[in-house]
């Protein structure tokens, strides 16, 4: 008999590596917004964020190849690849961040900023969302609310909710008065770090808020956070890993929605396109004060071959115009998503910005009890239209849209047809 690939999955990776739907897609090639099957099949990609201006695009590919045939060596060296890189990437943020270190992953990059947070405050005490995922190291493991983790919350982590202007709960409530509650709970939980003795070192926060699933915030809660964390000692982390390189359409980076300047900015994901390649943007004085009490390098940080394709990544997303062109793509998706959804009493509002939204499902017409069940569902109609997307928020009930910036204007019928066809095979029966 014939070992089948997901049986070798099982005897090397183990069963408990997650795999999307309940028949994985055996993908072996992926051209733009397209993804190809060992069957042939070609799927709509409107989930990875990681080719984040297309899979397999040619420029990137290049840059990547002609750099890897040249030299790839460490930062400890001189190379003008690095430097340039880091000065292109620099110069997308605001001028008082004006330092990087470039990593490898997400995880790596929140580690090591809460890691410089705690040298410059002299404090443990982390404040974070009570349903998000910054990764997967110990550290960041005993802060994880949105995934199941065996490490518990950290006794030194506190958990504040993300409010929602749409919840059920707030039907009734103005959106100050919403604003307002919601940052007394804030206030709560820094004062339990206090009272604990292990201070304020940060705050993290992603600034969609994507695995609480894409809340609709009150103006101003995000910037009166990160004021109470400051007032009681603490540095502002802004997690970019989802949220950034121009996937809110309007902004570069997502905290900029919020008129919010952070002290420290994780990058990771889209930052290389699927070539590894993440890093923390910080300003002078705390790189120098953290720098200069540790010897911190990266083996693989900022290799010759992760500048030269980060840097071919900021050059597409400008000479392609994908900023402007997401912004755009995304407004029209969200319309025309909503006037679809409108129609629907089980469907809640269509929430998101730029190519990031989607929209949760309820068992009812009162719109008050999340339907997993349905939106399982739902997603796995919508692959069988040929389109591919996920689901997120702490019931696994909202919708979750995240194409390629390579989406163009032919592909929106495609998406929202394939969802127009699913909604009536699941949610209407």
């Amino acid at each position: 008999m014939t070992t089948t690939l997901l049986e070798r999955r099982f005897s090397t990776l183990g069963r408990h590596s997650p795999l999307f739907y309940d028949e994985p897609i055996h993908l072996v090639s992926g051209e733009g917004v397209w993804l190809t099957d060992a069957d042939g099949r070609r799927y709509l990609d409107a989930y990875n964020n990681v080719p984040h201006v297309g899979h397999a695009h040619p420029r990137i590919v290049e840059a990547l190849r002609a750099q890897a045939a040249t030299l790839n060596i460490h930062t400890r060296y001189l190379d003008d690849r690095v430097v340039e890189y880091a000065e292109a990437l620099l110069a997308t943020f605001e001028p008082e961040l004006d330092r990087v270190l470039l990593t490898n992953s997400g995880s790596e990059a929140n580690d090591l900023a809460l890691r410089i947070a705690r040298q410059h405050t002299v404090a443990r005490g982390v404040l974070v969302t009570d349903f998000s995922y910054h990764g997967n190291t110990t550290l960041l493991a005993e802060l994880t609310t949105g995934l199941a983790t065996r490490e518990p919350l950290g006794e030194h982590v506190r958990t504040f909710a993300v409010p929602d202007l749409d919840a059920p709960e707030n039907a009734e409530m103005s959106e100050q008065a919403i604003l307002a509650a919601a940052l007394e709970r804030v206030d709560r939980a820094l004062g339990e770090l206090v009272a604990s003795g292990h201070g304020v070192a940060a705050v993290l926060v992603e600034s969609l808020f994507s695995t609480e699933g894409l809340p609709r915030v009150p103006d101003g809660f995000v910037a009166g956070v990160a004021e109470r964390v400051r007032a009681a000692g603490g540095l502002v982390l802004a997690d970019e890993v989802q949220a950034g390189l121009g996937r809110t359409g309007n902004w570069f980076w997502g905290y900029q929605r919020h008129g919010v300047l952070p002290d420290l900015v994780t990058l990771g994901k889209p930052l290389g396109n699927g070539h590894p390649l993440a890093g923390v943007v910080t300003t002078a004085s705390l790189l120098e004060e953290f720098g200069s009490r540790n010897e911190y390098f990266n083996t693989f940080g900022g290799n010759p071959v992760s500048a030269a394709v980060g840097h071919e990544v900021l050059r597409v997303i400008d000479e392609e115009g994908l900023v402007a062109r997401c912004a755009r793509l995304g407004s029209q998706a969200r319309e025309e998503l909503g006037a679809l959804v409108r129609n629907h009493e089980r469907l809640g509002p269509v929430h998101g910005e730029g190519l990031f939204f989607g929209f949760p499902v309820f068992t009812d017409g009162t719109r008050t009890r999340p339907d997993p069940g349905t939106t399982k569902r739902l997603v796995e109609a919508v692959k069988s239209h040929g389109v591919l997307l996920s689901k997120i928020g702490p019931a696994a009930s909202v919708l979750k849209i995240r194409p390629p910036l390579a989406l163009e204007d032919e592909h929106l019928p495609v998406l929202l047809g394939a969802l127009t066809d699913a909604i009536a095979e699941t949610v209407d029966q």
